[in-house]
């Protein structure tokens, strides 16, 4: 029996809890994990924020002429 017929197998109740479930273990990870990586000494210095925006792609806009179809 794969996961999913497992899933579609347990009652609509039973489903949404374990969405809820989930979705809360996402949202208190995504809170803690900011505190956690503090404490140790993960934390960006300035020369890794300059270095990440040096590596983002930079986008130039360039018009083309007006073409009649």
């Amino acid at each position: 029996m794969s996961l999913w017929q497992w899933y579609r197998s347990i009652p609509p109740r039973t489903r949404m809890l374990v969405g809820v479930g989930v979705m809360s273990y996402a949202a208190a990870a995504m809170f803690i994990t900011d505190r956690v990586e503090e404490k140790l000494g993960f934390v960006p210095t300035e020369k890794d924020k300059e270095d990440l925006q040096k590596a983002i792609p930079k986008i130039t806009v360039v018009d083309r002429p007006n073409k009649d179809l």
